[in-house]
């Protein structure tokens, strides 16, 4: 019993959040980006009026890129596995692997790109204005 209700929880709050999702994956393009995956883990309003914090899984396959974009608000990203290389614009580029971190100032235009042989993933934390598109091309 405890289950099914799990199941059917789990089931309406993808209904309910699949909209919005699907409306701001439409917005960003992901569909272009070939061996991409992005799993929302979370999002919640802070107490800071405006704004909101989005948390992300993001699966990059061996050679996959997502193009220069920005974001309205901080992205905080950890390299889970694999090496990814990032360029910000302004920075030299930075190859992160398993562990290592890197922030990325609001509005900063930035690319990333699977650097090595095989898969590569990263937890990506937004912390941006609430009701904005969380990904802008360049």
């Amino acid at each position: 019993m405890k289950t099914s209700l799990a199941v059917a929880s789990a089931t309406v709050a993808l209904a309910v959040l699949f909209p919005f999702a699907a409306a701001e994956a439409q917005q960003a393009k992901p569909q272009s980006w070939p061996g991409i995956k992005r799993t929302d883990l979370q999002r919640h309003d802070l107490s800071a009026p405006g704004r909101e914090v989005i948390q992300v899984h993001v699966d990059f396959a061996p050679g996959a890129a997502v193009p220069a974009h920005s974001h309205p608000g901080e992205e905080i990203v950890y390299a889970i596995e694999g090496a990814m290389e990032y360029q910000v614009e302004g920075q030299s580029p930075v190859t992160l692997k398993s562990g290592d971190v890197l922030f990325i100032p609001a509005g900063a235009i930035h690319s990333v790109k699977n650097a090595g042989s095989g898969n590569a993933a990263e937890l990506a934390t937004y912390i941006v204005e609430k009701g904005k598109p969380l990904l802008v091309g360049k």
